[in-house]
């Protein structure tokens, strides 16, 4: 695991919602949460101390005023979010079953499942997976990274806890209502695809499989194996079963940019939308692409975007939102709208975000995007967070 992209993540969740000062627990695990839910009203204490407030404003009423204007006008406040999960190790990958609008997080320790409703709780969903190191300073501990549904009842997982050349995309016969015992092993799956080991295709074999999605009766997953070709693999589903998986579009070939990384489809369903994450050291390198059923590249926008990892489409208003990891400055990542007038594309920030690595909409408009820091004090407990961006984008 050599290349800096292949960042993702894990996710040991005990957080707790924000979203009526309720907690997030493991469905295992009921006496947690009432222990924080009663330290939160303790944080309403600041209401008693209005007074102290409101003495400077009356003294220098017109020195106050502008201080309180002038981040309004450099910073305009962005779309209310709420933090619904915290203390997720290195989450990568993210998407919402649209009936059931439960929402599957991947992380280092396997696949975890979110319920709406009251109380809401996490399930372990898949565990046991192996784990890897990447990076070169900063180094992260990754597991699968991708996650996407096949259907009502299938999700697919992409993995990058092994070594290239060994990597496997695993498929799960979910349930509508959460796991009750033990959580599926890793090795459990339905459907196992790959590895693709080393070959003609591929001289080091591939791994890193990031981005995953279902489109034209086909499984495509971007891979970071092969520097210079910087392949998407393909299985092609037959009578229900996904065949072998196969590098297919040579994604640096066809842009001159480095790796593949977020992967979806226009809301059309005609063609595969892909980001190119260039360099982690060079700024602004990220492209948008667009390939047709074919594998031939249709259109290639510069961005201006530093680490393109996740792209979707919100069902709401057909917009396009992309997550911005920004390795090389993390202040400038966050959450952002790809506007495509005619040959360019304008990336507009939308909410900063510490190292947002997916994104996902629900069936109302509400936008879950995975982020490897909240900006929390944490101590020695993960920092990474889910989050909702409320309906509207």
């Amino acid at each position: 695991m050599l290349r800096m992209q292949r960042w993702w993540l894990s996710l040991l969740v005990i957080g707790l919602i924000t979203s009526g000062n309720a907690v997030v627990t493991f469905a295992q695990d009921e006496a947690k949460p009432e222990a924080k839910a009663e330290e939160k009203p303790a944080a309403e204490k600041p209401a008693e101390e209005k007074p102290k407030e409101e003495k400077p404003t009356e003294e220098k009423p017109a020195e106050e005023k502008k201080p309180e204007e002038k981040p309004a006008e450099e910073k305009p406040a962005g779309p209310a979010f709420t933090e619904e999960v915290v203390h997720l190790d290195n989450p990568s990958g993210v998407t919402v079953h649209p009936e059931t609008g439960h929402v599957f997080v991947v992380s280092k320790q396997g696949v975890f499942r979110y319920g709406p409703g009251k109380p809401k709780k996490v399930w372990l969903e898949v565990d046991s997976y192996p784990t890897d190191i990447y990076g070169k300073g900063p180094m992260y501990d990754i597991g699968p990274l991708g996650v996407a549904l096949w259907g009502a009842d299938r999700l697919i997982v992409a993995d990058g806890s092994r070594k290239d050349g060994e990597e496997l995309v695993r498929v799960y016969k979910i349930e509508a209502t959460p796991p009750a015992g033990k959580p599926k092993n890793e090795a459990e799956a339905e459907f196992t695809l790959g590895p693709i080991a080393p070959g003609d295709l591929s001289p080091k074999g591939e791994g890193n499989f990031y981005g995953v999605t279902v489109f034209k009766d086909a499984i495509y997953v971007t891979c970071n194996g092969d520097d210079t070709k910087g392949w998407i693999a393909k299985a092609a589903v037959v009578d229900g079963k996904p065949g072998e998986l196969i590098p297919t579009i040579a994604t640096k070939e066809a842009t001159e940019v480095d790796a593949p990384i977020a992967i979806t489809v226009t809301p059309d369903g005609e063609q595969l939308v892909v980001s190119q994450g260039g360099e982690v050291n060079q700024p602004g390198d990220s492209l948008l692409t667009m390939y047709d059923a074919e594998g031939k590249l249709t259109k290639k926008f510069a961005t201006g975007l530093n680490d393109i990892t996740g792209l979707a489409y919100s069902p709401k208003t057909g917009k396009l939102y992309a997550t911005d990891f920004s390795w090389v400055d993390t202040a400038q990542g966050g959450l952002f709208e790809l506007t495509i007038d005619g040959e360019t594309c304008k990336a507009t920030k939308i909410l900063s975000f510490d190292r947002p690595t997916s994104l996902a909409f629900d069936k109302e408009g509400g936008c879950f995007v995975t982020i490897f820091g909240t900006g929390k004090d944490t101590g020695e407990k993960p920092k990474g967070g889910l989050v909702r961006v409320e309906p509207g984008l």
